[in-house]
C-alpha cells in the first residue's frame, strides 16, 4: 500500500498520488493514461491529472489495483 509520507514530488496536488516504491512498470499509464505518466527518464510514474469524473476515478482505482508494488495511493 502506498505511503503518503513517501509521495513523489511530481504528483499534482490532490488525493491521488504515486509513492517512491514505483518501479516504472507502466501499468498505470496503460490503464489510466489521462492521469498517470512516466518521468522523462522513465524512473517512475506520477499523477499528472487528478480524476474528476466517475469514469476517471474507476480507471484510477483499476490502476491502483493492478500496480504490482502498491505504489498508487488515494487519501
Amino acid at each position: 500500500m502506498a505511503d503518503p509520507v513517501f509521495r513523489l514530488d511530481e504528483n499534482v496536488a490532490g488525493s491521488w498520488y504515486v509513492d517512491d516504491t514505483c518501479i516504472a512498470c507502466d501499468t498505470c499509464v496503460g490503464i489510466a493514461p489521462r492521469h498517470f505518466v512516466l518521468t522523462p527518464d522513465d524512473r517512475h510514474a506520477y499523477v499528472w491529472a487528478q480524476p474528476v469524473t466517475t469514469t476517471d476515478v474507476a480507471q484510477c482505482q483499476q490502476a491502483m489495483g493492478a500496480c504490482p508494488v502498491g505504489a498508487i495511493g488515494h487519501d
